[in-house]
């Protein structure tokens, strides 16, 4: 068989193009290409994709401030680990517009009230997106991520969960979760031998145990609210606005999704011990309960029409369809999200300022006592929270002072011209801050000082209309700003009677630390007394 071998040279192995017309420029440029060896090959894609870096980012900043040039590739992520105040406000007073690049994303973060409010009301620009790893870990197909006439039909099914008539049922769980809570605070400074212990670890833990009992009643254990209340940090860590976009193991978004699998299936089985509940004629006293009931009687009602007789039947005013438990335990998820972090943060702040402003908890303390007729024991109905006008006034104040929710993220859906001389490019982020707005001189005069008398007997209730971006305002404004207000203020107001606080400030105190929300940097000692009357 070798003796039959015969060798074979391809007729382009000695032809530089064969019969093909070259330019003498080209054909230099390929013969170079052709002698490069891999590594400058490697080096040579390389430098062109960080001048495509560099020249996409200056083409899409445009004429708004921000850095000159980007990192290559993953621009400020390793500051955005760590994320600073100093640094987010740094950027809001660089001008009403600017932007940063991270990894493939393009941010333009729009400063000014005005700038804020048009990114909130224009739809058929921007959806919210929260960050890229939410879909994973909320679920791709959550009702949060749904937009335009969908996302509108399925909120108008939750709007009668938090009615003023709703939020009346929620109330003596709510109770119930503080009156225990405020126990367990006289035993963290007894335990501490009366030395002052950060607190905002606690206050996140009542909030979980509070949203819970409001969101899903006695259908979770206290094992299982406390198995959240430790590990929904996870969730949050995961949930940063800047992370690693895919999970990989042993990672934040990895223990997120993990945390998030626990609490989405602790949920599923809430939603279907409350089906059972409510189709037996139970009454609803939770939020779950009353979303229940609501698909229940909308089953009811199309029976009735079916068989041609609805006589006896009112018609609700949302006809909802049945959800399964899943459906149901990703909604309350959701609400639990959007609460958590920034209630705990409001918590926080509204403690560590009431310890500071004796005066102000005074006229708290004193407001409460009253409505209970004296009795420091008495549980509240609805009319009586809303009576109390200067405590909510403390609670509006609070929230305007150290709002919880600094930047609402969304993504551009095509072009935005926001402005006369710039539009964002689709698929970019644009994230709107409430911050400045709240801290305008003109809206709130000597805006860095705590005043509730602003809300109480001044008019920034009017002058701050458009200023108090606090819930968010458009198609996606909070659904539970009114919940969360009059939770807050029971929250304050029970504690004013039953407890004696103080705050045990430290370099740190009046610092800013960002974790999704705000909080302080030193986490809020404080020491708890029982209060003798």
């Amino acid at each position: 068989m070798a003796s039959n071998a015969t060798s074979f040279t391809s007729p382009l192995a000695s032809a530089k193009l064969g019969a093909v017309a070259v330019p003498p420029q080209l054909e230099y440029v390929i013969d170079t290409i052709s002698k490069a060896s891999g590594w400058t090959i490697v080096f040579t894609l390389l430098a062109a994709l960080v001048a495509w870096d560099q020249i996409k980012y200056v083409l899409n900043k445009g004429t708004i401030a921000g850095p000159s040039w980007k990192i290559p590739f993953i621009g400020p992520f390793l500051e955005s680990i760590d994320p600073k105040f100093e640094e987010y406000y740094a950027k809001w007073l660089s001008g009403p517009l600017s932007c940063v690049s991270v990894f493939h994303k393009f941010v333009v973060i729009a400063s000014t009230r005005d700038m804020a409010r048009k990114v909130f009301n224009s739809p058929s620009y921007v959806k919210p997106c929260v960050v890229d790893v939410a879909h994973k870990l909320l679920g791709a197909d959550n009702w949060v991520f749904l937009d335009g006439p969908a996302h509108v039909e399925f909120r108008k099914g939750l709007n009668g969960l938090f009615t003023r008539r709703a939020l009346e049922i929620y109330l003596p769980g709510q109770e119930e979760v503080y009156n225990r809570y405020f126990k367990t605070f006289l035993d963290i400074t007894k335990n501490a031998g009366g030395k002052p212990v950060p607190f905002m670890p606690h206050f996140r833990e009542v909030i979980t145990a509070v949203s819970c009992r409001s969101f899903v009643g006695h259908y979770i254990s206290d094992e299982a609210v406390k198995k959240i209340a430790d590990d929904y940090y996870l969730i949050t860590a995961a949930l940063e606005l800047v992370n690693f976009p895919i999970i990989l193991p042993y990672t934040k978004t990895w223990y997120g999704k993990k945390a998030a699998d626990m609490v989405l299936a602790e949920f599923a089985k809430c939603a279907a011990k409350s089906k059972v509940r409510m189709a037996a004629g139970g009454e609803a006293t939770c939020i779950m309960d009353a979303w229940v009931k609501q698909m229940i009687d909308s089953q009811k009602w199309r029976e009735a029409v079916a068989s041609g007789n609805t006589e006896g039947i009112e018609k609700p005013t949302q006809l909802l369809r049945d959800f399964t438990d899943y459906e149901i335990s990703q909604t309350i998820f959701t609400f639990l999200f959007a609460s958590q972090d920034a209630t705990s943060s409001a918590a926080t702040w509204l403690f560590q300022t009431m310890a500071q402003r004796p005066d102000v908890l005074d006229r708290v303390r004193e407001e409460n006592l009253k409505v209970r007729n004296g009795d420091i024991h008495a549980s509240l109905n609805m009319e009586q929270l809303e009576s109390m006008t200067y405590t909510r006034a403390v609670v509006r104040e609070l929230l305007r002072y150290r709002p919880p929710v600094l930047m609402v993220p969304y993504l551009v859906k095509k072009p935005f011209p926001i402005s006369e001389d710039y539009t964002v490019p689709k698929g970019s982020m644009v994230i709107p801050t409430t911050y400045m707005a709240l801290r305008d001189p003109e809206v709130y005069p000597n805006p860095d000082y705590f005043d509730p008398e602003r809300y109480y007997s001044g008019d920034a209730e009017v002058k701050g209309a458009k200023n108090y971006l606090v819930f968010g305002v458009g198609p996606h404004y909070c659904l539970g700003q009114q919940y969360a207000q009059l939770n807050l203020a029971l929250f304050v107001g029970k504690a004013s009677l039953l407890l004696d606080w103080k705050h045990h400030p430290t370099p740190l105190s009046e610092e800013i630390k960002v974790f999704a929300t705000i909080f302080p940097k030193d986490d809020c000692p404080l020491t708890f007394e029982e209060r003798k009357w």
